[in-house]
Order: C-alpha cells, then sequence, then structure tokens
C-alpha cells in the first residue's frame, strides 16, 4: 500500500516479473497523490539486465505527463521496508506545484589530455537542488562531485551510485524514456520548492581533535606536533576492548568542515577511511588529501553509532523545519541487514523522525551529499533529500 500524502507518495512492489512489478509500484505512488505527479523516481533490482531495462521502459511509459528518472539496485527502499537482493520496484511520486524540473545525462568524453562531462544543463538562479544517479563503473562520479562546485557553484548534489545483481555491465539507468548503459542521470529542481539534505556518515568520534601539523598528499606525517601513528597508538590504547575491536575491524578519520567552531563533534565531520599505515614513517595514509593546519579526528563505526547518528540527524532536522512531506532516501548497501541485521533499518528510522510521508529510494555502491556546504560521494552513508512545506522557500546543504 502506498503512503498517502497531498504531494508526495511511495509504492513497493516484489516479484519475479519486473514489469508487473514496475506497473504495480508506479500505480501504487500515483494513487497516493492528490494530483498529476511532476516528477517520479524509481529504482529496480532484478538479476537479468535486460529485465531491468524492460521494466524501466514501462515505468516510464506508465506516467508520460512527469519527467522521470531511475537506475537499477541491488536493493530498493518502499513502503517503509528495504528489500535486498530479490526482484523488487520501489517508485516515488511528487506533486510540486509551481517548481521547474529539468532531467539531464551526462556523459564523458576524452579529448587529447583529459576527459570531459557534458549534458550538465545551464543553471538557472532559482535552482534548489540536483538529484543524481550514476554509473560507478564508466562515470567518473568521485571527480565530478569533488569539482561540481566549479560549474554548479553551491548546488547541493544527492543521490547514489547504481548497481546491478551482475556488476558490471548491469547497470541501467533511466531519464525521460531513455535507458542508458552508462553515465550518469538525474534532475536539476528549481524554482518554488523547499528542500533540506540530511546526511548520516553513521560514525562515532575516539580521542580528540588534533591539527594536521604535517602531510604529504594522502599520508598523515605529524598531528598536534607528534608522529602522527604514535598519536593514534596512545588513542587506541585509551579504548576499552570493544572499541579496540571496532578499530581493528575498520579506522575512519574524520576532517573538520569547519575549522573556527570552538568544538568538534559528530556531524561536523567529513569521514574518510584510514587505509594503511607506513611504520617507518611514523605515519597514517587515509582516503583524501588534507592540507596541513585542518583539524581531524579519528572515527570507528557500527551498527549502535550509525542507529544514533541517523536519529539524532533527523530528529534535529525536524526540529528546525517542523514538518516534512516527502523524501528521497539513499542507503549505502553495506548498511541495511549488513549492518543492523535488517534491510528496514533506516527506512523505519526515517518513518520514526519524519512521519509516514512518502520516502523511497535504493542501496547504493556510494552516497552523494552535502557535508559542511560542498558535494562529496560517501561510504556506509544514509544521504536524504527531504521536501517539506513552509514560510518561504529554503535550501540547506548539510
Amino acid at each position: 500500500m502506498a503512503v498517502i500524502t497531498s504531494r508526495f507518495a511511495d509504492g513497493l512492489a516484489v516479484g519475479a516479473d519486473l514489469v508487473d512489478a514496475a506497473e504495480g509500484a508506479i500505480r501504487r505512488a500515483l494513487a497516493g497523490l492528490s494530483g498529476p505527479p511532476d516528477l517520479v523516481c524509481f529504482f529496480i533490482c532484478g538479476d537479468d539486465p535486460e529485465d531491468v531495462s524492460r521494466a524501466g521502459r514501462r515505468a516510464m511509459e506508465t506516467v508520460p505527463g512527469a519527467h522521470v528518472i531511475g537506475c537499477s539496485a541491488t536493493g530498493v527502499i518502499g513502503d517503509g521496508q528495504g528489500v535486498e537482493l530479490k526482484p523488487a520496484v520501489s517508485a516515488w511520486a511528487a506533486s510540486l506545484g509551481g517548481a521547474r524540473v529539468t532531467t539531464f545525462a551526462l556523459e564523458t568524453l576524452r579529448t587529447e589530455d583529459r576527459f570531459v562531462v557534458v549534458g550538465l544543463p545551464e543553471r538557472e538562479p532559482d535552482d534548489q537542488v540536483a538529484i543524481m544517479l550514476a554509473d560507478p563503473y564508466s562515470f567518473p562520479t568521485d571527480a565530478f562531485i569533488e569539482h561540481s562546485s566549479e560549474v554548479l557553484d553551491s548546488l547541493p548534489i544527492v543521490g547514489g551510485l547504481a548497481n546491478g545483481l551482475q556488476g558490471r555491465g548491469s547497470v541501467r539507468l533511466f531519464a525521460d524514456g531513455e535507458v542508458h548503459e552508462g553515465g550518469a542521470i538525474g534532475a536539476i529542481i528549481g524554482g518554488p520548492v523547499r528542500v533540506d539534505t540530511v546526511v548520516s556518515q553513521g560514525c562515532r568520534p575516539i580521542g580528540p581533535s588534533m591539527v594536521v601539523t604535517g602531510a604529504e598528499d594522502n599520508v598523515l606525517l605529524e598531528l598536534a606536533g607528534q608522529p602522527a601513528l604514535a598519536r593514534l597508538e596512545d588513542i587506541v590504547s585509551a579504548l576499552d576492548e570493544s572499541d579496540r575491536e571496532l578499530v581493528a575491524s575498520g579506522l575512519q578519520i574524520g576532517i573538520a568542515m569547519d575549522e573556527y567552531a570552538e568544538r568538534h563533534e559528530r556531524g561536523d565531520f567529513l569521514i574518510r577511511g584510514v587505509v594503511g599505515i607506513d611504520p617507518e614513517r611514523e605515519a597514517v595514509a587515509i582516503g583524501d588529501v588534507v592540507e596541513i593546519g585542518r583539524t581531524v579526528r579519528f572515527q570507528v563505526r557500527d551498527a549502535e553509532a550509525a542507529d544514533e547518528d541517523l536519529y539524532e540527524l533527523l530528529d534535529a532536522h525536524m526540529e528546525r523545519i517542523g514538518r516534512a512531506d516527502g523524501a528521497l532516501l539513499f542507503s549505502c548497501n553495506g548498511r541495511g541487514s549488513a549492518m543492523f541485521g535488517s534491510a528496514d533499518h533506516d527506512a523505519l528510522a526515517v518513518r520514526d523522525t519524519l512521519g509516514p510521508i512518502g520516502v523511497a529510494g535504493f542501496f547504493a555502491a556510494g552516497e552523494m551529499g552535502p557535508v559542511g556546504g560542498h558535494n562529496h560521494v560517501h561510504g556506509f552513508t544514509a544521504s536524504l533529500l527531504v521536501f517539506s512545506s513552509g514560510a518561504g522557500d529554503r535550501r540547506v546543504a548539510g
């Protein structure tokens, strides 16, 4: 059954006949709207890429009067639940009033000395947000997102890396009647619409915040004037046994987004992985380049920390906006049952905090969303785009 609201609704259908499931999911989502849809998003999990293509075409045919985007995935989210690794389709429909929707399809062309991304629409002054779905095997998503401010200014980008159950070659992207087997697609929403982003990276800080006093590319040489590895060893030695196990299973590091904040706590950092250590140099290698003078703090991630982080951010969001009407949810495929023991966790957390609104999405191979006013690609993250009613329009980049 679709979640019924006046402007946003979702639908979910599970079954081996993907064309039938696509029709059912779209039909359930449309039934929840009080008017015709302006934007429909759908997500398909299926074994055969050709079946996925046929289902996507049928989904787009079902709503000829709306802008429609979608992608393949290894799991989908809708009707307050998640469905992983089995045939299913989720759909999300939105009546956006006077808002403007512009879909796009991006591809990468090679010139003599570089790759160039083409297909991005011209920016409008009142653009609010971009939704983006990308093929991780053919599109340079990390580079595009990290440099998005150069071509999109401060426009937030929210979305996810698509995938298929057969991996490379099985990704399908859909935009306004067209099927794409690579690149990236999406929609820019502009005009009188109120949107916010929530990006939950699911980590808990350990040890103190420290200034980077020595670094070379992605290698931290010194933290607060001492060898980085010595600093890390001191922090780990002070932890209890359970936290040491979390460090051993996958240590993270947070890069503070606001250097001028008096304190740096959960949610104040861009999370990146610790990818190795160099005992000879007493250095720590991380999954990003950090300049000298930046503040960092080591982090751990587990189900409890991820659960607490998502609920805290969603509760704070509701306190700020007062009411939510609909949302798109892009959850890492490393969350769900792998992290929480249930594919439903993130969908239920959104329903618990934002209410019984229209929410759909998929389990992504990487999530896009702004942190500290800048767009990034994340892992093990729940990234949301939340639509709400209120006086005036607002765009908040998380």
